[in-house]
């Protein structure tokens, strides 16, 4: 540290405080560390204080950690969720609740490469964190890389066989949602347009259609569940097989395939509500909100997955039996859902 004079200033050490405060090294250390029982009275702890301030004297966090064994750090390790802007909430909000508890994050984003990802937990470990975070952009099945084993470790927005607790969304409710929302309008021939991709979101948003269905009295049909590249060209070609099928509201997969419907339903002459009422999921806000009309969905909860990893990894939350916390998917209902132009004979409008 240096001096404006240009001079090197000796850092302001535990002796300074104390010779300051008149009191003994020990003494500083005792109110410094917080510690119970002590014997040091109330003029002592102000005097204590007040030569911190007037010092400017900083605790050496290094030595602390060496005495206590951990440090103020929690670490996570992503795969790519720092540059997808919509998943970069789940740093957001483990960053905020770690600030709240005295933490500080410590974020390693490896792009998937395996060797960066070997180097980023071991750096973490060498400072002694709290715990690691292990996060994915899209919620699956993972791996759990060596290492990690040393040190507490939640996973979030992923799952393994091994043993760790894992915060993931609940996808299943999400499906239910979305669909809901149509039949909270008196739809009952919904389509479902589904991901070709094998994943949790496939099975789960799927689950809670066909549950959606069955609580509302509608009978599944098999011919209204369709498959498709989870992209905007999936959207626009599933529009068709639907339309043949007479439905008046459509659940799609994602938001980028409701985007895709959206094209495919315009170049067919159909306006989305008054024709077709179309819902979407994950929210991304760059594509619901400014399609037009806006896009009705069912969010991804990705600043609350952060949020509930440091909970769970300061045993703050606890996982349910099966090692998981199911994180909500809240729906978003915008301007894409009406009631149905016409209601089929027989059903209730």
């Amino acid at each position: 540290m240096r001096r404006a004079d240009g001079e090197s200033q000796r850092a302001v050490t535990m002796r300074d405080v104390a010779q300051a405060a008149g009191v003994s090294v020990s003494a500083v250390s005792v109110v410094l560390n917080k510690k119970e029982g002590a014997r040091i009275g109330a003029d002592a702890r102000v005097r204590i204080h007040d030569a911190i301030a007037r010092l400017g004297y900083r605790p050496n966090a290094m030595a602390k950690d060496l005495v206590t064994g951990q440090s103020r750090f929690i670490g996570l390790v992503a795969d790519a969720i720092a540059s997808t802007p919509f998943a970069g909430q789940i740093i957001h909000g483990a960053q905020d609740e770690a600030w709240k508890h005295g933490f500080v994050l410590l974020v390693a984003n490896t792009e998937g490469n395996q060797d960066a990802e070997h180097e980023a937990i071991a750096m973490l470990l060498e400072h002694k964190v709290r715990g690691v975070l292990y996060s994915t952009w899209y919620h699956r099945e993972v791996e759990v890389p060596e290492g990690l084993d040393e040190s507490d470790c939640v996973l979030v927005n992923c799952y393994a066989a091994a043993d760790l607790p894992a915060v993931v969304p609940d996808e299943i409710a999400g499906g239910r949602d979305a669909t809901q929302l149509l039949i909270d309008q008196g739809h009952r021939r919904i389509g479902f347009i589904n991901t070709t991709t094998p994943s949790p979101a496939h099975d789960g948003r799927l689950r809670g259609y066909r549950e959606a269905l069955a609580a509302a009295g509608i009978d599944l049909d098999p011919a209204l569940v369709v498959e498709a590249r989870p992209e905007q060209e999936g959207g626009y070609d599933a529009a068709a097989l639907l339309l043949d099928q007479g439905v008046t509201g459509i659940f799609c997969h994602n938001d980028r395939v409701a985007m895709g419907l959206y094209d495919g339903l315009r170049d067919r002459g159909l306006k989305v509500p008054g024709d077709i009422s179309v819902v979407g999921f994950d929210n991304q806000e760059v594509i619901a909100a400014h399609l037009r009309p806006p896009l009705s969905t069912v969010a991804l909860p990705h600043y609350e997955l952060g949020v509930a990893g440091v909970r769970v990894l300061l045993g703050l939350d606890a996982p349910a039996s099966d090692g998981r916390v199911l994180v909500g998917c809240p729906p978003v209902e915008r301007a894409s859902i009406a009631r149905p132009a016409v209601v089929p004979a027989g059903d209730p409008g």
